[in-house]
């Protein structure tokens, strides 16, 4: 049994503002649920939602600071859950990271590098827990010093740093070292200067003991300019301690035998029943109710990063075709502006709602056909995962997670029985325009649709997967 410390700066449900949220949430539990002895550790925000009881641990003096540490509960779980009190830092209303105006809190770094000090007194068992970890897992900049700190320590416990979006940094200006007290070993362009800034991904980035990232895809693109914003030299430097790992998804809340969202309950035994939420679905967009017209479905944000603008760029080719169109999602004024205007004009084809609704996102899942997902770039990707558990084939582009998931319905992938989706490789609306011309010629030949389908329901998204990869690393470790 391996001792594992999760640092992370959010876990849902107790605080979500992304995927960073999900992973935390549910990795952990898997983990525990293989036997081993995990335990959350996050700041204790304004805005966390427990329905356990809360109790206080010790304090701890750091950097002159009085800082408390609480225990909790993970929800529907035994897992423990640490939290690093401090409310001049983290008792502020609202986000995490950004202030009511959306802009982050000006002392992100302090807030930050004092939640990693308190990590490694906990990790190094100063705190009087009587609890040392054999590996110290952190996740994204947030707890990228917590590596970097472990470096000054003798006998210290592993340490594995996740990069769940190389695009966020923790990029700070090299004057908020004042009041960090960095030790100057630290402050060098080999360790956490970057350009004349303090970075705190670097920390993770230099001194963790392996890291890795959230699909094998994303782990290669990471090490060029494209992807690796300005580090990918040094994400090349440590390829040979950098692996991906494929986040799971949660196969309870997404799981079309028991799914409460939908009209109709269906499993790969029994496609046929998944006809009743594409009607269910024609039928609240008012589109022509027809189970021979292929439902395509979309839901994202609508942003350049998810391709959105290749689907409006081809939305009137698309058009001439006997599909539909549902959508679900929002973004950025323009391209929400463009996508409610070719509503207007294709109102018995496109149907648009702008905005998020769970409910609705389980409905277009279980009732669209085909699914498109023709991102730019995509760390890992979660809707590819979902769609193909509810037999929806999805048509990605062969980036980051999306490639690692879908396998594209050739020849020999139908034969084989591997095919579970579609893939095209350009970020063009003409790739896109040709890839969904390729599903609607298989749409029409409904035995080969179905064996894909049932290849897709039958794949093993499950977090207990991804899970067992992570303790094989922690195990090498």
């Amino acid at each position: 049994m391996k001792k594992i410390l999760f640092v992370t700066s959010e876990v849902h449900p107790l605080i979500k503002t992304g995927g960073l949220a999900d992973v935390s949430g549910s990795l952990p539990k898997a983990l525990a649920e293989l036997g081993q002895d995990v335990r959350l550790i996050l700041p204790n925000y304004q805005a966390i939602k427990t329905d356990k009881d809360l109790r206080f641990l010790c304090s701890l003096r750091v950097d002159n600071r009085e800082v408390n540490l609480l225990e909790t509960q993970m929800p529907d779980s035994q897992v423990i859950v640490w939290l690093v009190d401090f409310p001049e830092f983290y008792n502020r209303p609202g986000n995490p990271y950004l202030n009511e105006l959306g802009e982050p809190w000006p002392d992100n770094a302090d807030r930050f590098a004092l939640f990693c000090r308190i990590v490694v007194e906990v990790a190094m068992d100063r705190a009087g827990l009587d609890w040392q970890p054999d590996i110290v897992h952190c996740n994204d900049w947030q707890s990228g010093l917590v590596p970097a700190f472990l470096s000054l320590e003798t006998t210290k416990p592993a340490s594995v740093f996740t990069i769940h979006n190389m695009a966020y940094q923790g990029l700070f200006p090299a004057e908020s070292i004042q009041g960090l007290n960095l030790p100057g070993q630290l402050w060098n362009p080999e360790g956490l200067e970057f350009h004349n800034m303090l970075s705190f991904i670097k920390g993770g980035l230099i001194y963790a003991d392996h890291i890795t990232t959230v699909s094998p895809t994303y782990a290669l693109e990471i090490q060029t300019p494209t992807f690796g914003y300005g580090l990918e030299g040094l994400l090349e430097h440590r390829k040979d301690y950098l692996s991906g790992i494929i986040n799971g998804i949660d196969t309870d809340l997404w799981n079309p035998e028991t799914d409460p969202l939908i009209t109709q309950h269906y499993s790969a035994a029994s496609l046929p029943k998944k006809q009743y939420n594409k009607s269910e679905l024609q039928r609240r967009f008012s589109l022509q109710v027809n189970d021979h017209i292929p439902l395509f479905g979309l839901i994202g944000r609508l942003v350049e990063q998810k391709g959105i603008d290749l689907i409006i760029d081809c939305l009137p080719d698309l058009m001439s075709m006997p599909l539909q169109l549902v959508l679900l999602g929002a973004g950025d004024k323009i391209f929400e502006q463009r996508l409610q205007n070719l509503a207007h004009i294709y109102p018995d084809k496109l149907a648009v709602t702008l905005g998020y609704d769970e409910s609705l996102a389980h409905l277009i899942e279980a009732g669209s056909d085909v699914f498109l997902m023709p991102s730019r770039f995509e760390p890992c990707g979660l809707n590819q995962m979902y769609s193909q558990r509810y037999g929806t084939l999805p048509i990605v582009r062969k980036t980051g997670g999306l490639a690692d998931t879908v396998v594209d319905a050739l020849p020999e992938t139908i034969a084989n029985k591997t095919a579970t989706g579609f893939v095209f490789n350009e970020a063009s609306s003409s790739s896109l325009l040709e890839t969904v011309k390729r599903a609607m010629i298989l749409y029409a030949d409904q035995k080969s649709w179905v064996k894909i389908q049932t290849n897709a329901m039958h794949k093993d998204f499950s977090w207990r997967h991804s899970a067992e990869q992570y303790l094989m690393l922690y195990r090498s470790l």
